[in-house]
């Protein structure tokens, strides 16, 4: 059975609207796309081939599966193992409107997405991972369907802008795995599930 794991870009103040390019989610008059281009260093670019190196299927939201859509068919080079990988292992993209996905290896899952997707994942040999779609995974979050995230952040405050962690969500624990801080600053760190959250309180000394 793989993992489900998610590579996500947010701001210092949770935002992860468009960090890629204005174009790539202007929703809600977002004007601030691309916030996370002039972070891109060698540091990062390691981390994405590391990445890139246990994935088994990408699952993907229809923004995000279109970013790739016109990224992935036009790079033929072998060696480029991002392209690589997307343009020949399976991707699941999560849309009610997608309908004819001429890209290959395209699966088009809709319905019942905690169903669908504890299904992919039982399927799955090695990584199953969620690149950016942070709608997708703010839903599978709350399903409690996530094994790691890799959250990358950037030293950025936005003051708008789509957040990632919103009210409302399901308390989980996680527990730190790796991380590092890029040449630029920012800060890449994995955390696996560990369940639920525990709580306590601090005993205040007496004469405080």
């Amino acid at each position: 059975m793989g993992k489900l794991v998610s590579q996500i870009f947010v701001s210092l103040d949770g935002v992860y609207q468009a960090p890629g390019g204005p174009e790539e989610d202007p929703r809600g008059g977002f004007e601030q796309g691309g916030w996370m281009v002039p972070f891109d260093d060698e540091d990062f670019g390691r981390f994405v081939t590391q990445v890139f190196g246990d994935v088994g299927a990408f699952l993907l939201g229809r923004r995000t599966y279109d970013i790739f859509a016109g990224y992935g068919p036009k790079v033929t080079d072998p060696d480029n193992i991002v392209a690589t990988k997307l343009n020949t292992l399976p991707k699941y993209v999560a849309s009610s409107t997608l309908t004819d996905p001429e890209w290959a290896h395209t699966t088009v899952i809709s319905g019942d997405l905690a169903k669908e997707v504890t299904a992919l994942k039982e399927r799955t040999d090695g990584e199953l991972q969620l690149h950016g779609s942070g709608a997708l995974v703010r839903s599978l979050l709350q399903s409690d369907l996530i094994d790691t995230v890799h959250l990358i952040t950037v030293p950025v405050v936005l003051g708008a802008g789509r957040r990632l962690f919103a009210e409302g969500g399901l308390p989980t624990a996680f527990r730190h795995r790796s991380g590092l801080i890029t040449s630029k600053g920012v800060s890449i760190q994995t955390y696996d599930k560990a369940g639920r959250p525990e709580y306590g309180s601090f005993d205040l000394p007496e004469n405080a």
